[in-house]
């Protein structure tokens, strides 16, 4: 118990040193920006005099480094800077970041499920037409881009001409899952599909590989010839063991569905992140773009180290390390 602890605590401490890492990296590159926030702030006919004025009021003429230390203090208080309209970034990002977390969260759960149904079901009928059938599937679903998929589920599912109209092609309004599930699920099916299938076609691979190692172990024959139905090896034993390499490569999966999730976004017409970058890139404005980069690059991070620490705890032979 006490290396578990440790093992723990190395990994919390880590946190705060990557985010540092993080905000360090998204401040410098955004630095570089050409825009001009006192333009941006006072419009085009402002005067070489307002404008010199508000960047000395404002600091920022100040060098890079003070003006780092001015924004890690105030993102510690919890503000990220405004945006062209004199909107607290920290408002808006924190009105468009939960619908992300939710399309990012309904679609791994999408793929989990998917990717456990077939990947144990591969193994299971291993080298016969099962495991060949789903090994071409998971391959497909792997190779197509989650924004081709969503257009092609518009096409199809979407209520646009020549579609069967069961889902919305555009998002007209968003609505919370604890307001009105139905139409929150009416909504969200679309999007999470497209963003799931990808993801689905990887961890599926990844499930059955781990299953037929398991297998393939000693203890399963042991137990099989000590006469213990083979189903109740396979679910008591063989699936607990088979899932702890796939939690492995979850925190990059959500990785990879938070950045999806911000094209899906934009294609549906949700609005969320992905609508806030395209546009914070639009208007030059550059603490909204740098708020929201920001939000997304700190999520990732803390997602992996909880998914370290799920792996910590499913996978005893590792808290003696």
């Amino acid at each position: 118990m006490s290396s578990l602890i440790r093992l723990i605590g190395r990994r919390l401490i880590s946190l705060p040193l990557m985010i540092l890492g993080v905000t360090l990296l998204v401040f410098v590159v955004m630095s570089f920006s050409p825009s001009d926030p006192a333009r941006l702030a006072l419009g085009e006919s402002a005067s070489p005099e307002a404008l010199a004025q508000y960047r000395q009021a404002n600091g920022l003429d100040d060098p890079l480094l003070v003006r780092y230390m001015r924004f890690l203090g105030g993102m510690l208080h919890g503000d990220l800077g405004t945006t062209s309209g004199n909107t607290p970034v920290t408002d808006v990002v924190a009105k468009a970041f939960p619908i992300t977390l939710q399309l990012t969260f309904l679609g791994l759960a999408f793929a989990i499920v998917l990717a456990a149904v077939l990947g144990v079901l591969a193994a299971l009928f291993r080298d016969r037409w099962v495991d060949q059938v789903i090994r071409v599937l998971s391959v497909a679903s792997l190779a197509t881009p989650s924004f081709w998929l969503a257009i092609l589920l518009i096409q199809w599912l979407g209520q646009v001409p020549g579609g069967w109209g069961a889902f919305p092609a555009l998002v007209s309004q968003w609505v919370s899952p604890l307001t009105d599930p139905a139409t929150w699920a009416h909504n969200v099916i679309l999007p999470a599909v497209a963003l799931g299938v990808p993801v689905a076609g990887s961890l599926t691979r990844v499930v059955r590989t781990a299953m037929v190692e398991e297998l393939d172990r000693d203890y399963v024959r042991t137990a099989v010839g000590a006469g213990v139905p083979y189903p109740v090896v396979v679910s008591r034993n063989v699936l607990r063991n088979a899932l702890i390499t796939p939690i492995t490569v979850l925190g990059l999966r959500v990785g990879y569905l938070m950045g999806g999730a911000v094209i899906i976004e934009i294609i549906f017409n949700i609005q969320a992140m992905g609508q806030l970058i395209l546009d914070g890139v639009k208007r030059n404005d550059v603490f909204l773009v740098q708020g929201v980069t920001l939000t997304v690059a700190i999520a990732f991070i803390v997602v992996n180290i909880l998914v370290d620490l799920l792996y910590v705890l499913v996978n005893p032979r590792i808290r003696s390390i």
